[in-house]
This record gives structure tokens, sequence and C-alpha cells, in this order.
């Protein structure tokens, strides 16, 4: 293991992170999966489970967690890239239903269960009512940023499916942002109110709208003067600093990095150096992205899935439900848009990871006192479970059928 967060300590620790990560997820690829299923597959060896190279805590898990935000904010930089706004707009309706109802179900399944049913790990808490928010706010988190990656692995990111998934994705981060503010002020004790709700939703659609339609009318002009310059990569270090500061500058108003680093890939993607900009990211990514799939991986604690450890089979029931839970309620997002010629199979599938996301939902109940060890250890084993069925999921249903719609 490694102890020395010197820099020399951190740079071992990436090069681990980087060179497992890719040869993993070459195994991945070589057995007909998805290789960002192998980086998840690294962190977890990598993590406090198993080598416990990564850190968890301390200077050198901020260090490693704040390449993590960097490997994301490339990750959705990309995606906005590649991003067609027209057929965006086309699916708006059906990602909006999607969105609402892989939100909706999921919340509800979540505090039905927690607060009605028995169970061994609700044991000792003092408020059964704010932990079952939390257990059900937690189930309505997407992770946009594994779904993304699986799609442009298997070269799926312009079919109709795609376009849904993504953009359901960025509306569920902007409703996970008003659970989140919700949730956090009752954790705290302060009381959040409609008009507080309504500011979150506002400013965090707002700055989406504005950023894309001020920046559609900006960028060209501004790139067209960057690209006369005559330093070297100078087309790439402007679009990364575009993505960095758009992704700043939503973070800064009380919305997320990852809404304004997609608005800047769809802005650039307006630019008559577009095919440039593409091209020369893709490599720079390629680097930081790994970097964060394998540190969620590394968050995973397999001690959890020992029926031996104490309240291990407790846990390990629990978990089972929520995991259920949490992927029928994803599921049946996929048929939340009927009027629409999709892949319903595939947009459920596609919603199904909480990843990250789900991990902070569970982070903030456990660290307000709301969620105790065992309820945040079966919350942690259901993020985890459905973040890796997605990936090989969505290889399976893509490989067995390309054209065929389940219109059903």
């Amino acid at each position: 293991m490694i102890h020395d967060f010197s820099i020399p300590g951190i740079f071992l620790v990436l090069a681990a992170m980087l060179v497992a990560a890719k040869l993993l997820g070459e195994l991945a690829e070589r057995v007909g999966q998805p290789a960002v299923l192998g980086e998840l597959i690294a962190g977890v060896l990598l993590g406090g489970s198993v080598l416990g190279i990564v850190p968890t805590e301390g200077t050198g898990a901020e260090i490693i967690h704040l390449l993590a935000e960097l490997g994301v904010v490339l990750l959705l930089f990309e995606i906005g890239l590649e991003t067609d706004l027209k057929e965006m707009f086309r699916v708006g309706t059906a990602s909006l239903s999607v969105a609402a109802v892989g939100v909706a179900l999921p919340f509800a399944f979540g505090f039905a269960y927690w607060a009605y049913l028995p169970h061994a790990a609700s044991a000792g808490i003092p408020d059964l009512t704010m932990s079952a928010i939390f257990v059900g706010a937690t189930l309505t988190a997407t992770s946009v940023g594994i779904t993304a990656r699986v799609l442009s692995d298997l070269g799926q990111m312009h079919t109709p499916e795609a376009r849904i998934i993504i953009g359901a994705a960025i509306i569920d981060d902007i409703l996970g942002l008003v659970i989140l503010t919700v949730v956090s002020g009752m954790a705290a004790g302060v009381s959040v109110g409609p008009l507080g709700v309504l500011r979150v939703l506002a400013v965090a659609v707002g700055f989406l709208v504005i950023a894309v339609l001020v920046g559609r009318f900006v960028a060209p002009r501004l790139f067209d003067l960057v690209v006369r310059m005559r330093v070297r990569y100078v087309l790439l270090v402007f679009a990364i600093a575009f993505a960095l500061g758009l992704s700043a500058a939503a973070a800064i108003i009380g919305s997320a990095l990852i809404i304004g680093a997609f608005a800047a890939g769809v802005i650039l993607s307006g630019t008559n150096q577009f095919d440039t900009i593409e091209h020369e990211v893709r490599p720079v990514a390629s680097i930081f992205t790994p970097i964060f799939f394998v540190s969620v991986g590394a968050s995973v604690n397999l001690g959890l899935l020992n029926p031996a450890h104490e309240g291990g089979g407790g846990v390990l029931g629990v978990a089972a439900v929520l995991t259920v839970l949490a992927i029928v309620g994803k599921l049946a997002a996929g048929w939340a848009a009927p009027w629409v010629k999709f892949r319903r199979l595939v947009v459920g599938v596609g919603m199904v990871p909480r990843g990250e996301v789900g991990l902070i939902f569970a982070d903030i109940g456990r660290r307000a006192g709301v969620l105790n060890e065992a309820v945040f250890g079966a919350v942690l084993v259901t993020v985890m479970a459905t973040t890796f069925v997605a990936p090989p999921g969505l290889k399976l249903l893509f490989g067995r059928s390309s054209s065929r719609n389940e219109t059903a």
C-alpha cells in the first residue's frame, strides 16, 4: 500500500490508477464489455477494500477527488460536443417525461419501503421519516457520466435512445440539485420553502438556457479570433479553459459543474473549429476521465458484502430490496413517453446507474446522522450494484439488436 502522499506518492497513485484502468478496460473489451466496467473494477481493486492504494481521506484523497472532477467535466464537455442541439430538442419532451418518472417512482418506492415496511437496518434511527426521505432521494439519482461513457464506448451517441438518456440525465441532475437542497436543509434543521425550491430550479434551468443562447452567439466570433494565433494547440487550450470557466460559473451560481461543462460542449459544437476541438480534446479526456471512474470504484466497501461482517446479513438483505426498487423505478421510466418511438428498455437501463451522485446523497445523510452505518452500508451496496449492472446491460441490448424498436 502507498502511504506517502507527497508529490511522488501522488504520482505513483495516479500511475497505478491509469495503468490499472487501461489494463482492466482492455480486459473488459476483450470479453465483450464496455471499458468503463473494467475501470470501475480497477477502482474496487485499488480501493481501501483490497489493495488500499487509492487514498480515501486526507490531502491525497482531496487531490484525487479534484482530478476526478476534472475528468467528469471533460467527459461531459465531450458529450456536449457530440450533441446535436436540434435533435436534442426533438426528444426534449421524451427526456423530460423519462426524467420525471425516473425521479418520482424510485423516490416513492424507497420512501414507502423505508417508512412502512419493518427491517433490521432501521433499528435505532430516531427519525424514521427523515431517514426514509434520504433513502428515497438517493434512489432518484442518475449518473450521466457512467451511461454517457458506455454509450460513447459502444458508438451509440447519435441514436435516439442516447439523446433521450443524456437529456433525461441532465434534467435528473437539475432535479437532483433541487432534491439535494431540500434534503440538506432538512438534515441541518432548516426549513426549505417552495420559493427556495423554485429558486434552485430556476437557477439551474436558467443558466443552461442563457449560457447556450449567449454562447452560441459569442463563441463562434471568439474562436474565429483564437484560431489566428500561432502558438501550439491554442484551440485545445482555449476550449478546455472555456469548459472549465463555464463549469465554475455554473457551480458559483448554485448549479452543477457538469451542467456548465455540457453547456460548453454544446456551445462549441456550433463553431467553425468544432472538428479540431473535438479531435484534440479526446486524448486529454482519455487521461483524466478514467481517474473519475476508478475513484468511483475505489469508494466501494467490499466488507459490506461479507455476511460474516457485523450486521452484514441485514445490510445485504436491505440492499437487495433497495437495488430491485432502484432498478425497477428507472426501467419504468423507459415507458414514460409513449408518443415517441425508441427502444424503451435501452433507455430504462441507461438511467439505472447511480454512481457518484447516489454516493453524495448517502454521504450527506450519514454525516448529518440521519442514516446509521447499517443504512449507509445498504445504500452504498445499492449504488454499487446499479453502477455495475448498467454497462453490461447496455452492451447486451445494443449488441442483441441495433435496429429493433421496443415500442411495447
